[in-house]
């Protein structure tokens, strides 16, 4: 076995190995960690990405008022993400969080946390363009024991929706993941959560009552710099509550995170991540922990999360199979179609210009003969006015 092969080996072990424990909710589809691409994934392509993130601190956790322990808070999150390309401009995505610690008494983690389903509609655009613009449809099946956790976005044990729509430039519109890209998200969630009670123990049970759905827009900008190996990633994202969840929730304030990251592309069929995501929003905390009992007394998002994660195409087979040259020569065959494509919609626009314009012509030639016409009409009304006063003049004589 040659130095590559087990070098690729040697991180296949270490991140399936990991992913397999620590998992996280990400979508498998085209794009980066957080900020996704407006280019579905191709008609027929069913790929699995297994992805973790995971925090640690030593805090305090509050048992009474002005009692507290110090503790080691873990925040580690697992899940996969199941894509299939239905055709050019639909792709559906299911994504089960299979772990969550929720840092609550008792059992501490929540197995299975909660299902995400989205419907995405993308790769709109003009034939061979680099920009590409997308929409899509998500929401959020409530599985989960225990909502509202402490170091995680606020949710809310109810059926969340939203909407966000994409924009997408490639270097290379034909094979947008080899290229440079840029890539930007703005979309809208609401949690749906109008008379959810947050409560922490029985004797606070009705406390508080969500009168008002919680709302809030995400955002992000990110950009990609691909080569044979390795892609280079750098994302900037995170929200702002349009309306804040109650007072006494985790994570109420809005958030934001720069997040680098390295894919290495092991195989054609197997890529493997490691980012990291840096808070930069500022180290607030605006609950209200009155009614609230044993909370860990440190802020409420992490000031930092590894992130790690493999992405498996399972479909098509051809993927396992295909050689570099037969790669190459796909390629090359499907930037000959897309070329000769463009051509043939330029001659159709051409000749569609050149019919408009016969039109006009037609048009221009039709108004002339119109107006030579009323002239001549109106000459010979003219005409026959002057000899009905000729008439009329010897009439009188």
């Amino acid at each position: 076995m040659n130095l590559m092969k087990r070098f690729n080996l040697f991180f296949i072990m270490i991140f399936l190995g990991s992913a397999g424990a620590l998992s996280a909710q990400s979508s498998a589809g085209r794009g980066l960690s957080y900020v996704r691409s407006a280019w579905n994934i191709d008609k027929g392509y069913f790929i699995v990405y297994s992805h973790a993130r995971f925090f640690g601190k030593v805090g305090n956790i509050n048992l009474e008022r002005n009692v507290t322990s110090a503790v080691t808070f873990w925040d580690i999150q697992q899940g996969l993400s199941f894509n299939y390309g239905i055709n050019k401009n639909f792709e559906l995505a299911i994504m089960p969080i299979l772990y969550q610690d929720n840092q609550k008494g008792g059992k501490g983690y929540n197995l299975i946390d909660d299902i995400m389903l989205t419907l995405k509609m993308g790769s709109f655009g003009k034939t061979g363009s680099s920009l590409k613009f997308g929409i899509d449809a998500a929401t959020r099946i409530p599985t989960a024991d225990k909502h509202n956790v402490a170091f995680e976005p606020y949710s809310a044990d109810k059926l969340n929706f939203g909407f966000t729509g994409r924009a997408s430039f490639s270097g290379d519109p034909l094979y947008p993941d080899d290229g440079f890209g840029l890539h930007v998200n703005l979309g809208y969630w609401n949690h749906n959560d109008v008379g959810e009670q947050l409560t922490e123990t029985d004797a606070l049970i009705d406390t508080v009552r969500v009168d008002s759905p919680s709302q809030e827009l995400n955002f992000g900008v990110g950009v990609m710099f691909p080569t044979d190996r390795f892609d280079f990633s750098l994302e900037f994202h995170g929200n702002t509550f349009l309306q804040a969840p109650p007072i006494t929730a985790y994570s109420r304030e809005s958030f934001a995170y720069v997040t680098p990251k390295v894919r290495y592309k092991a195989y054609r069929w197997l890529s493997l991540d490691m980012g990291v995501d840096v808070r930069v929003s500022k180290d607030r905390d605006v609950t209200n922990y009155d009614f609230i009992s044993n909370y860990p007394n440190l802020p409420n998002y992490p000031a930092w999360r590894i992130n790690i994660g493999a992405r498996l195409t399972v479909l098509p087979t051809t993927v396992y199979s295909v050689s570099e040259r037969d790669l190459l020569m796909k390629k090359a065959e499907t930037r000959r179609e897309l070329f000769e494509q463009i051509i043939r919609e330029q001659r159709e626009t051409e000749s569609a210009e050149d019919e408009l314009e016969r039109i006009k012509d037609e048009r221009r030639k039709a108004e002339r003969e119109l107006e030579r016409l009323r002239r001549i009409l109106e000459g010979d009304e003219k005409q026959k006015k002057v000899k009905e006063k000729k008439k009329k003049g010897n009439n009188n004589g």
